[in-house]
């Protein structure tokens, strides 16, 4: 019999949620995604160690002598970003998300210059940017960012989304992609109530059907990625979304585990079904962000997370700056 990661394949892309190329090597995923915690992963890693280094050299001849490590530093961040994913594009064969500064999440032009940023590095390397996504937190001003570059032929990944107005706003936005965090969202309901979830109930996966359906109901060509999983389980629930980013262990589980795994998501199913549209512009969605106490909580830690983690990043390739330059 098939394995699970096997059947899974069927239905849906499979996106390696790592930094980790001998990983993807392993497990054949179509796309992969990075953020700056799976970075930093990555970037201590001794087989890792020489893009690092290249990067970092790179940058400080940029700045000339006498340069302070962590200006250099910072200024290496967006090019081992896309160092990074010029080596996961030679290894799978769709495409990579590259994240902004999450320290920009509420600036829609400092988000579309670094975008811009990012794509040039990609197209001087001789990289399409067909073959990457931009990734960008869910935000009001992120999600208009990602208007105007996508209406530039710059294709995005809208992450840290939580909210029914998050991902009705992305598709009115007409984004490339979306990323719910099934796993997230379950941390917070757990937390919150006290309970336990499994299966069908549980909260994310209930959220992604929710906006699958949506979708596929009235044709939004957005497509939906879930991401941030706890258990194989909320991935059998949601086989047949667009595209499912994976960690290396639970794609090491699922690809272990034999059994059946039916089509859970389906879009002539959602077709059928009686949904009604929501009309969204800025002050709805402020209204729905407020009112959805988890999409608050759950957007607000991520982007702290996302930014924390990419100064700790900063503080280790400063570290590496003085240690070249002894």
């Amino acid at each position: 019999m098939p394995t699970l990661l096997d059947q899974l394949k069927q239905y849906t892309t499979v996106v390696a949620d790592t930094g980790d190329m001998k990983s993807m090597e392993k497990f054949k995923p179509t796309d992969a995604t990075t953020n700056p915690s799976l970075i930093t992963a990555a970037a201590g890693m001794p087989e890792y160690s020489y893009i690092v280094d290249d990067v970092l050299k790179e940058a400080k001849e940029k700045a000339g002598a006498g340069s302070d490590n962590k200006a250099v530093a910072a200024a290496a961040f967006k090019t081992l970003a896309v160092a990074f994913g010029r080596k996961i594009l030679e290894i799978v064969p769709g495409r990579v998300s590259t994240e902004v500064d999450a320290r920009m999440s509420y600036d829609k032009e400092a988000t579309k210059q670094q975008a811009h940023e990012i794509i040039k590095q990609y197209e001087d390397a001789g990289v399409s940017r067909e073959r990457v996504l931009i990734k960008i937190a869910s935000t009001w001003e992120g999600i208009q960012a990602a208007k105007d570059l996508e209406e530039e032929g710059i294709h995005c990944n809208l992450t840290l989304l939580f909210g029914m107005h998050q991902a009705v706003a992305c598709a009115e936005a007409k984004v490339t992609l979306i990323s719910p965090f099934v796993g997230r969202i379950l941390d917070w309901y757990k937390k919150d109530t006290g309970k336990d979830y499994q299966g069908a109930e549980d909260p994310g996966v209930e959220s992604v059907t929710k906006i699958y359906n949506y979708y596929k109901k009235f044709g939004y060509k957005t497509v939906v990625m879930g991401a941030s999983f706890r258990n194989i389980g909320e991935i059998k629930e949601l086989a047949g979304s667009d595209l499912l980013t994976i960690s290396p262990k639970l794609l090491e589980e699922l690809n272990s585990t034999e059994g059946d795994l039916p089509r859970k998501l389906d879009p002539e199913k959602a077709k059928s079904l009686e949904i009604e549209k929501i009309s969204m512009d800025k002050e709805t969605f402020e209204k729905m962000h407020a009112e959805d106490r988890m999409a608050h909580d759950k957007l607000k830690e991520g982007i702290e997370g996302f930014s924390k983690a990419l100064e700790e990043l900063e503080e280790l390739l400063a570290k590496r700056v003085e240690e070249l330059g002894k």
